[in-house]
């Protein structure tokens, strides 16, 4: 049947008016679909903002940590035969180390390793605003690989040492130093472990050995920089790596602020370093089985295998077979913990001791003399 051409018109009017209205409805979603999404975005981009500006304030501790240190670290360079004429040599050596004052004079303390063989007029220290300083003095410490400068200058800035006893593992720690010639480099990690000792580190050895173990990044001219806390604190002086292939492996030790600071005082004061000296031979081998079968709780402490005759441990009535499990208020680990700690320990100072003997704890007290010659 045909429709009439009035009625085909009236549909046809319909649908032109229909197609305008979908289409605007469909745009209209679109939008409603795009500013949804625009408003969802910008709502992420809002709590990333909030969030980021969260984590900005706290690596903003970071940034005043180094901008407190920075100041007080110390570039050296080593150039054997002193300053050539004409143009500027390499450095034989390269290392950092951090300055410190006593008694209002200033030093810079460093690794014995790093200086050991130049002459003054050889070393050149650089400060971290351009200028450049020449030692008026050393003193060095085979023992534990520490060695002093004495400085002098104007506007020198001191840093603050903290207390590395207090330190825990996982505390988070700074690095400076000149890694590669790159001075006042700063890397960033955390204390791996404490008291680590009997490692082999040069030729020459480092007899007194209680090293912090830190995994932020040391490479070859680290050597002498500081090792800092979140509160800007010196905390250590970095001095080794443990590599196969002689860079960074994620294995750095660092000597503890406290150690490294008596060291410091003494050479200073004496020109040498005064260990105390107790007069025993430890037994080395002594261990879990060994505690376990005399009673103890714990495999901790240093077994006394001989007293010297007229020694401070004599004088103290220590004897053969005695556990020292404390001394001067420190528990001990085993026996080159008790050496590290004797040796730190002021010379005429009278301090206890806690023993394990037959069963029972007892407190002795023992003035340290100088450790003799003959027993270096």
């Amino acid at each position: 049947m045909w429709e009439r051409p009035e009625r085909i018109a009236a549909i046809s009017f319909t649908a032109v008016l229909l197609l305008p209205l979908c289409l605007l409805a469909n745009a209209f979603a679109q939008q409603t679909q795009t500013a949804a999404t625009t408003d969802s975005r910008a709502a992420d981009y809002a709590s990333l903002n909030q969030e980021v500006s969260e984590l900005e304030r706290q690596a903003s501790v970071l940034k005043r940590v180094v901008k407190l240190v920075r100041p007080t670290v110390a570039h050296i360079e080593v150039r054997k035969g002193g300053a050539a004429s004409g143009r500027r040599r390499a450095a034989d050596e390269t290392g950092s180390g951090v300055v410190f004052r006593q008694h209002n004079k200033f030093y810079v303390l460093t690794n014995r390793h790093l200086i050991r063989s130049a002459d003054l007029s050889e070393i050149t220290i650089s400060l971290a605003d351009g200028r450049e300083l020449r030692p008026r003095r050393k003193w060095m410490d085979a023992g534990t690989d520490i060695a002093v400068m004495a400085i002098s200058g104007k506007r020198l800035v001191a840093a603050n040492f903290g207390d590395s006893d207090k330190l825990e593992i996982g505390d988070y720690v700074l690095a400076i130093g000149s890694p590669f010639g790159l001075n006042h480099s700063v890397t960033f990690g955390i204390v791996s472990a404490k008291g680590r000792r009997d490692l082999e580190l040069s030729a020459e050895g480092v007899h007194y050995q209680d090293f912090l173990q830190i995994d932020a990044s040391i490479n070859p001219g680290s050597s002498g920089g500081p090792l800092v806390n979140l509160r800007g604190k010196v905390i250590g002086i970095n001095t080794a790596i443990a590599s196969t292939s002689g860079h960074n492996e994620g294995i750095g030790f660092s000597i503890p602020i406290n150690m490294a600071e008596i060291i410091a005082r003494q050479l200073i004061k004496y020109g040498e370093v005064r260990r105390g000296f107790l007069g025993v031979r430890l037994d080395s081998n002594f261990g879990a089985t060994d505690a376990e079968r005399i009673g103890l709780a714990l495999p901790r402490g240093a077994r006394v295998s001989s007293v010297t005759e007229g020694t401070p441990a004599d004088l103290a009535k220590l004897k053969i077979g005695d556990v020292i499990l404390q001394f001067n208020g420190t528990w001990i680990e085993n026996d080159s913990h008790l050496v590290n700690r004797v040796s730190l320990t002021e010379v005429g100072n009278k301090v206890p001791m806690v023993v394990y003997r037959a069963g029972e704890h007892l407190t002795l007290n023992v003035k340290l003399e100088h450790r003799p010659a003959w027993h270096e």
